[in-house]
């Protein structure tokens, strides 16, 4: 491959947030349990977090119970404007945001204007800015009256999502090309309904199954409510593909990667065939396998204890191939409070991706995430992924180096 390779025409470079870890204020099923757990995460930080390199420094943070609410988050429902300029002088053309469906349907058939409102004048804060909106319409969080009434597992949830996309892209769809329908619909599943980890904390393979096949009909349904509004919208999800590796050609070892690799990798994709117009890659994960999985060398590390594999990003790109569809990769980071691996994870991921792109892989986009630190769901806030610093008792926003480092590959590859 040559080094002069030159990236797709409008190859669109950005970061990714979600609503619910940034804006602040708001009132749903992850805000309820928050309250209501956060003690006993503040309790339980040492036996989660204490195998980690981090700990002597994320111990003060983890033991408090505070750390656990998001309350004002970033405050970015208010300063995306100024967020929004900082990432616009960081060369990004694209930003990826969702739509807090709480803010939108508080009360079950009512929908607020003015919170629509609020997400218009966002997407035309990108617009002045020359930067893309890639809006996510669910990204985890749901009303609490939705959730009352048996939230994701429910039979009647794609009915509800469908007549939220449909109030949604009615309103704001002329000025949105690019839609994103679901967020990660393994990693919700798995540990909220599987893992009982996140709310509403069930356990079990049925509860999972059931959560996992009301998303595939709530993305079909949508998929199709969007195309009748706007027929020439582009519609996807964003799902988190893993690098199954077998450590060796141990049969064993081989027939598990393939069943990792087609029930998380595959699976719903190809539930969802002829519904996306575009593949959503959200890239963390390395699983080396042998006789069990999770058997990684863990040369290198996030704060988070995640493995940093930039390698297998090339691999999971290849395989995505197959669906013949434009692939934009809207996560991929990692948590570095110090931020002293993030640039060089950056530089070996976009490496990786150049080499797909390479060999005839069509990605078109790349979205790291996230542009701001963030409240990390059940981790709370001290875990940073931000190319921007955010101070959160004063608030102040901070461009790291790595974002820096970042704007110079982009510039580069843009040329």
């Amino acid at each position: 491959m040559p080094d002069n390779l030159q990236f797709p025409k409008n190859f669109l470079w950005g970061a990714a947030a979600s609503a619910h870890q940034v804006e602040g204020g708001n009132h749903n099923d992850w805000s309820e349990w928050e309250l209501a757990n956060a003690e006993r995460l503040a309790a339980e930080a040492e036996k989660r977090f204490g195998r980690l390199p981090s700990w002597p420094m994320i111990r003060e943070q983890t033991t408090r119970p505070e750390n656990y609410i998001s309350g004002r988050a970033c405050d970015h429902y208010r300063r995306f404007r100024e967020d929004f300029d900082i990432a616009r002088s960081l060369g990004h053309t694209s930003h990826r945001f969702s739509i807090e469906w709480s803010r939108i349907e508080p009360e079950e058939g009512r929908f607020d204007e003015h919170e629509i409102e609020h997400y218009r004048e966002v997407i035309m804060a990108l617009r002045e800015r020359g930067m893309e909106p890639f809006v996510t319409l669910w990204h985890w969080t749901l009303p609490v009256w939705l959730r009352d009434k048996g939230g994701v597992e429910s039979k009647e949830f794609p009915k509800y999502f469908a007549r939220y996309v449909q109030n949604i892209v009615s309103s704001l769809g002329t000025s949105v090309r690019f839609w994103i329908t679901l967020n990660e619909p393994d990693i919700q599943p798995m540990n909220a309904y599987f893992r009982g980890l996140w709310p509403p904390q069930r356990t079990g393979i049925l509860a999972y199954s059931q959560a996992v096949h009301q998303l595939i009909r709530a993305h079909k349904a949508a998929y199709q409510v969007i195309k009748t509004i706007s027929p020439n919208a582009q519609i996807g999800v964003s799902k988190d593909n893993v690098y199954f590796e077998s450590a060796n050609w141990n049969p064993w070892n081989i027939l598990l990667r393939m069943f990792a690799d087609y029930f998380w990798n595959h699976y719903f994709f190809n539930a969802i065939s002829g519904h996306q117009d575009f593949v959503g890659l959200n890239y963390y994960f390395h699983n080396r396998i042998d006789w069990w999985y999770q058997r990684n060398e863990n040369r290198k590390i996030s704060d988070l204890g995640w493995e940093l594999y930039p390698a297998g990003f090339y691999f999971v790109l290849k395989d995505l191939a197959r669906y013949k569809k434009p692939i934009y990769v809207t996560e991929n980071g990692l948590a570095d409070m110090q931020d002293e691996k993030r640039a060089q994870f950056i530089k070996d991921c976009i490496a990786s991706m150049k080499r797909a792109i390479g060999e005839g892989v069509d990605v078109r986009g790349y979205f790291y995430w996230s542009l701001l630190d963030n409240f990390e769901w059940d981790k709370g806030f001290w875990p940073r992924f931000g190319l921007m610093e955010i101070d959160y008792k004063t608030l102040e926003r901070k461009i790291r180096p790595s974002a820096r480092e970042f704007k110079r590959i982009i510039d580069e590859l843009s040329l």
